[in-house]
């Protein structure tokens, strides 16, 4: 493909009048050595590693023509074309990837630190964990799910139920709430509902500011004893690879209580890790170790490397660190996912399947089923021996996931098998036989269907939103590190 060279050029003068606003990492114009007049070359260095990489493992490879090995006469005409766009923000959002909604999760930073502390639950918040609706014309209210521990917002005395509708007394609604959220700090005006049934402010407020917090996944987990029936219950939030001896602690517990039947709540988890994910389904079970819990598809490129049997995860005895996994061997599991379980937490849904009886509890989950993994300017795009100029990192969708049985859930999501939701109006205390999903799974367990709180929607409010979603791994899942076998291979295609 040819690229115009009058278009090039003017393209080259655009970037030097603009280049003194741009950060060193984003320099694509040097100077010269010894002159004072900017190269007529650009700097693409960025450029090519995002190129190169997405060439490789990108999984829909095949749907971007430029990523064909063919596609450019030459070196030349490739660069050209990578120099046509603004930045290497540009590039991979529009010449690289596909658009949305097949690949709604592929994403790029200049930062790999942010990054890697997300997946790491170390992020910067003030604790308040919350969800977002419309009411009225265009009016915003939040409720507030749950508080981490220790945090600014749970030192303030902010508890989940709470309303506000308010930040630093300006009114939230569909064009400010997002910019008001994410302000470092911020006050925030309680409401409640009135006797009239209208949303009002209560006069009480609470300054919360942003600090540095690392998270632990596991909010809950505890047994309850309904009509002699020993139910553990645990509320797992994330995917978090750095929790994983604990998440396997709890099991341990719950083993030892010789547990009857187990609720896991992913109800906010909206994914992370690969790994994690197969051990919290090894735990649960146990009695499949070496069996395939989930099979992927990359792109042609490397599926046609391997066999369909190396390309799979498998149930395991061992979490990362090399300690055994505390299984319980169930053959039935509750699982309460909502709109904001995804990625991983659906994973686990779906390749338990078709091993054991899976009742999920709740609503209809958000429908992704691709894994991604953190890709660097390396040679082998692992986090060792990364390029220096920089600290840009991708990380694009890598395969799709089906369960054993090539089951591969929609992007509409799963759906309930027992219809429940929360009422945001009236939040109840999380774990406790009163709050409406865990009741309707607890309602199951004894056979009392009768018990199961009655759905009532209210018409006033539109979900639009939750915490959490600007950050860059929100409701992605992910491979910590491309398996050794893999990155041979495309190597070898590389060359």
């Amino acid at each position: 493909m040819k690229i115009n060279k009058l278009i090039l050029l003017l393209f080259l003068a655009t970037g030097i009048l603009s280049s003194c606003s741009k950060d060193q990492d984003d320099e694509r114009f040097p100077v010269v050595e010894g002159g004072e007049e900017p190269g007529e070359t650009p700097n693409l260095e960025i450029e090519n590693y995002l190129y190169d990489a997405m060439s490789i493992y990108y999984v829909y490879e095949a749907d971007v023509p430029e990523l064909g090995e063919d596609y450019f006469d030459s070196e030349e005409d490739k660069n050209e074309w990578l120099a046509s766009f603004d930045s290497p923000e540009d590039l991979f959002r529009n010449g690289l990837k596909v658009p949305a909604p097949k690949d709604r999760f592929s994403f790029i930073t200049n930062d790999y630190t942010i990054l890697e502390n997300n997946q790491s639950g170390i992020r910067t918040t003030t604790g308040m964990k919350y969800g977002l609706v419309r009411y009225g014309e265009a009016g915003v209210l939040a409720y507030v799910r749950y508080v981490i521990l220790g945090s600014p917002a749970d030192e303030a005395g902010v508890t989940r139920g709470m309303l506000f509708t308010e930040i630093d007394g300006e009114a939230m609604n569909l064009t400010n709430y997002q910019s008001l959220l994410a302000r470092d700090g911020y006050t925030i005006s309680i409401a409640e509902v009135n006797d009239n049934n209208e949303i009002s402010e209560t006069g009480e407020t609470f300054e919360l500011n942003k600090v540095q917090i690392t998270e632990n996944p596991i909010l809950v987990s505890k047994v309850l004893d309904i009509d002699g029936i020993n139910v553990g219950y645990v509320m797992y939030n994330s995917f978090t690879a750095d929790f994983d001896d604990e998440l396997n602690a709890v099991f341990g517990d719950l083993q030892a209580q010789g547990i009857d039947e187990l609720v896991l709540d992913l109800r906010y988890n909206g994914g992370g890790s690969v790994e994690s994910a197969v051990d919290l389904s090894s735990m649960v079970t146990g009695q499949f170790n070496g069996e395939i819990f989930s099979k992927q598809n990359w792109n042609d490129l490397l599926q046609n490397q391997f066999t369909e049997e190396q390309l799979v995860d498998r149930f395991n005895d061992e979490i990362r660190t090399g300690e055994t996994i505390n299984s319980l061997n169930l053959s039935k599991v509750y699982i309460i996912g909502t709109s904001s379980t995804a990625s991983a937490s659906e994973l686990v849904m779906n390749g338990l399947a078709p091993y054991i009886n899976v009742i999920h509890v709740g609503e209809s989950t958000v429908g992704k089923f691709q894994a991604a993994a953190p890709l660097y300017d390396s040679p082998n795009y692992t986090r060792q021996n990364r390029n220096p100029n920089h600290k840009y990192v991708i990380q694009p969708l890598i395969y799709e996931a089906r369960n054993s049985n090539d089951v591969a859930y929609s992007e509409e999501g799963l759906i309930p098998d027992i219809e429940a939701e929360e009422d945001i109006l009236n939040l109840i205390k999380l774990g406790t036989t009163e709050e409406p999903l865990l009741a309707s799974a607890l309602a199951d367990i004894t056979g009392n269907r009768m018990a199961i709180p009655t759905l009532s929607y209210d018409s006033r409010f539109s979900k639009i939103g939750e915490s959490g979603e600007t950050d860059i791994d929100y409701q992605r899942m992910y491979v910590d590190e491309i398996p050794e076998e893999i990155r041979k291979k495309a190597a070898e295609i590389k060359k």
